[in-house]
């Protein structure tokens, strides 16, 4: 029987459930996202667009099993048994608590675990209606999230390390370095692929079919072996082409032709004026050493170069004249002809999509430490070299989105999903499968949340933790997806940030110098970890509180 008579708990948890996942876009996907773009593997548009299609995927997909744990390790549903109503208002409170921190912590730039916050909901919201004893605080419970949270990033660091160092050693340091990181990049997709295949077969996907080990082991074989394939045919020939043959008039639809582009004559030399290797310079604006000497030698040589850089044509990257970053000009006429109120609606519509987040890097803030002196301590690759790891750092990025998606959706859809199920049955279920609709719901509005204020996070990540470039990137990307999908597996709710940010300070002190991470922008992370839980907690246990325990008007 439907609890009618509580229609608006579920109403509000509805609204609070939305908001919550709105900022696990602007906040978690941010991160995971920022040194892509830092690095200009991606635009942000482009990187828009993957974590869209990639975050709604693997929440669709992969999302109840990491929900399942999240609604019962750390309250046991069966307490409420007598009083079903009372666990909606528990999971209301919770998520009213987490998105309300949520909210001001996006607001102010800090990149905190979205983990934390519903966990420290949920403590709250059960200790103020069943008391902390019935908190599972043992191995099984909380305990367990815990020591996730301080493992993951561990090992997220350390595997982000040894992957930077192996390539820099084996690959980017060799005088042979394109040719090998042409070469190396179907081995580290193997292992993505792979990876992300494993995801979804190994009990993940939303069906009753049970695979045994064998099916598993072929079913990833299979797949990551058949995309490798498709790499080798179309990916590496375009590769070979572009910056090998220095083909200028090679086009993004060329890629289709495969192994024939390798029978293409030698291009013609190139109209002057036109490079024939049209390839970003991935660290432009970083200044090396011994640039930086020279730049802080004189006041006013530093003033010019500053403004140089800041109105530097090549930002503009090809863009037709009078467009900046992809921004038409403001039409001429009065504000209300209709250019000019289309141009406004679309300024507005796609405000987050037209952030220049690499330049907001390089502001100065009380968190940016010495970012020259960091840049200039971090080792430079060939740009040839980098550009091949641009195209792995694509699809690294989306498979750590796809596998944000699968895990941090249960942030937001868990205390939604409990309060629905028990809304429209009236009593308690031990094992219900979340609805496909919720979880398109959760979805979704992570997405909506990384689309509109998701840049505000990228710009205080990213070259403001360390130097970022696509070799980096993929590393770091690669090693933090690999560790999600661990805890995915294991139904461990782990901190996505957590493990972004570990990785960010593996590859950057692989380079051989603490100084090429940011310290003070490190400790303001960690910081925003440590208040999450007790905050989240304090805010909804007050509510829970004070709505079991306010005074009733007789009626």
């Amino acid at each position: 029987m439907a609890l009618h008579q509580y229609d608006y708990i579920f109403a509000v948890t509805t609204i609070f459930a939305f908001l919550d996942a709105w900022n696990i876009g602007a906040n978690d996907v941010a991160n995971s996202f920022a040194s892509s773009v830092s690095s200009r593997s991606l635009t942000l548009k482009q990187a828009m667009v993957i974590a869209a299609c990639m975050e709604f995927a693997g929440s669709v997909s992969v999302g109840s099993r990491v929900a399942e744990t999240v609604r019962e390790r750390i309250i046991d549903p069966q307490l409420y048994e007598a009083e079903p109503a009372v666990l909606m208002l528990a999971m209301m409170c919770a998520i009213i608590g987490s998105s309300t921190f949520l909210t001001i912590a996006t607001r102010f730039g800090l990149p905190v675990s979205t983990t934390h916050s519903i966990i420290g909901g949920l403590v709250g919201a059960g200790t103020a209606s069943v008391g902390i004893k019935q908190i599972h605080w043992g191995w099984h419970g909380v305990a367990q999230v815990f020591a996730a949270w301080g493992v993951a990033p561990g090992i997220a660091g350390a595997l982000g390390a040894i992957m930077f160092l192996i390539t820099k050693r084996f690959v980017l340091s060799s005088k042979y370095a394109v040719h090998r990181a042409l070469f190396s990049i179907p081995i580290y997709s193997f292992f993505a692929i792979g990876g992300l295949t494993m995801l979804i077969v190994w009990k993940g996907i939303q069906l009753d079919v049970e695979l045994n080990a064998m099916q598993v082991s072929v079913s990833v074989i299979t797949v990551a072996t058949g995309c490798v394939i498709l790499q080798i045919l179309f990916l590496l020939p375009y590769l070979w082409r572009r910056v090998m043959n220095e083909d200028w008039q090679l086009k993004w639809y060329d890629i289709w032709r495969g192994p024939f582009l390798l029978t293409r004559p030698l291009p013609s030399p190139p109209p002057a004026g036109r490079s024939s290797l049209n390839i970003k310079d991935y660290y432009r604006g970083h200044l090396t050493q011994d640039e930086l000497k020279c730049l802080r030698a004189s006041e006013h040589l530093l003033q010019s170069i500053q403004s140089t850089n800041y109105n530097d044509p090549e930002r503009l990257d090809g863009q037709p004249p009078g467009i900046v970053d992809g921004i038409p000009p403001r039409p001429p006429g009065p504000w209300t002809s209709w250019p000019v109120i289309w141009w406004t609606i679309q300024r507005i519509l796609y405000h987050g999509l037209e952030q220049d987040v690499i330049q907001a890097q390089k502001r100065q803030t009380v968190l940016t430490w010495d970012i020259q002196d960091m840049h200039a301590r971090a080792s430079r690759f060939d740009n040839r070299a980098e550009y091949m790891y641009s195209s792995l750092q694509i699809l690294t990025a989306a498979t750590a989105s796809f596998v944000h998606g699968a895990n941090d959706v249960a942030n937001a859809i868990a205390p939604f999903a409990t309060t629905y199920i028990v809304w429209q049955s009236g009593e308690i279920q031990s094992h219900v499968p979340v609805p496909t609709w919720v979880l398109c719901f959760g979805g979704g509005a992570i997405v909506l949340g990384l689309m509109t204020y998701g840049y505000h996070l990228m710009r205080n990540l990213g070259n403001r933790l360390t130097l970022m470039s696509p070799s980096r990137g993929f590393c770091m990307e690669l090693s933090s997806a690999m560790t999600i999908l661990i805890a995915t597996r294991l139904r461990l709710p782990v901190s996505t940030t957590q493990c972004i940010a570990g990785a960010s300070i593996g590859v950057g002190l692989a380079n051989g110098d603490w100084r090429c991470i940011n310290v003070r922008l490190v400790a303001w992370i960690y910081f925003g970890w440590v208040i999450t839980v007790p905050v989240t907690a304090l805010l909804s246990g007050m509510l829970m509180g004070l709505i079991l325990n306010a005074p009733r008007w007789p009626s």
